[in-house]
Order: structure tokens, then C-alpha cells, then sequence
């Protein structure tokens, strides 16, 4: 895959979370036209590719049919979504003093930083991120080590 397709698939993704969160789509037709109006245009398998990747869930409501995220219990979409970024952009990890590098492919970084933030993950308070490296900051008693280990994690789980 196209390194730079694959940033693209993680900003549409967080796209479609980010809409759900805000307001009620029923079809991937609603959805596809809220992407098109942010610059984010995709076809309609691609969206529906990234709904089955997310683990939404349409419902029926008293107001109708919604896409929605599974809420506890049920596929974590942030978490399915940072597993997607991590095994797509994380090249390699380095402890650098307290901190963790994340290298990635250019222009990669951000679109994976912010699937870190969005999971969130145990032990990071938080990310900066260039254009091919992301600086990672363990929380307050967190090693990097440990970072790199719960990332590493959260790019195998399933």
C-alpha cells in the first residue's frame, strides 16, 4: 500500500469517528458526502471497508437508522483504528532519556500520533509529532520502555 494512502485512510477514519461523535448518519451516502465536504473524498466501498475496520454498528432508533460506535464490551473502533496506524506507519521505536521516538514514513506522522492520543494509550500523557518522527512523553513513573511495550501491544491485538 501507498505509504501516503494509508495516512490518508487514518485521517478518514478518524473523519467518520469524528462525525458520528457529532451528528447522526444513517448511510455510508450521508457519510460520504460529510468526508467530500472536509476534502476527504472516498468512494463507496471505501467507506464501507472502513466501517467494517472500525467495527461500527448501524441501529434502529426511535429517530431512525445511525451508524455507531460499540461502547464498552463490544470492538474499541480507537483501538482498532491506533492498530491500523501502528502496523502501518511505525517503523521503529528508540528510548531516548524519558522519552520514545516512534519513526514513521514522511508525512505519516501526525495521522499516527493522533491515533495514539485518540486511544488513548496506558502510560502517555502525550505526542508530538513531525513529519517522520513522533516524540512520545510517558506519563509522570512511566519508562519509555513501557510506552514502547503497550504500543507494541496494541499493534498486535485483534
Amino acid at each position: 500500500m501507498n505509504r501516503n494512502g494509508g495516512a490518508t485512510k487514518v485521517r478518514r477514519q478518524q473523519a467518520i469517528l469524528s462525525l458520528l461523535g457529532r451528528e447522526r448518519l444513517g448511510s455510508q451516502e450521508e457519510i460520504r458526502t460529510r468526508l467530500r465536504r472536509m476534502g476527504l473524498p472516498a468512494t463507496q466501498s471505501t467507506i464501507s471497508r472502513d466501517i467494517e475496520e472500525l467495527g461500527l454498528a448501524r441501529v434502529h432508533d426511535p429517530e431512525g437508522v445511525r451508524y455507531v460506535v460499540p461502547g464498552p464490551g463490544l470492538s474499541s473502533a480507537p483501538a482498532t483504528l491506533l492498530r491500523h496506524a501502528l502496523q502501518e506507519f511505525a517503523l521503529s521505536f528508540v528510548a531516548a532519556n524519558r522519552l520514545l521516538l516512534v519513526r514513521t514514513p514522511p508525512g505519516a506522522a501526525s495521522a499516527l500520533a493522533e491515533a495514539i492520543d485518540t486511544a488513548p494509550v496506558a502510560g502517555v500523557a502525550g505526542t508530538v509529532a513531525g513529519d517522520n518522527t513522533i516524540l512520545v512523553v510517558p506519563a509522570d513513573g512511566t519508562s519509555p520502555r513501557s510506552v514502547e511495550r503497550a504500543l507494541r501491544k496494541a499493534m498486535e491485538e485483534r
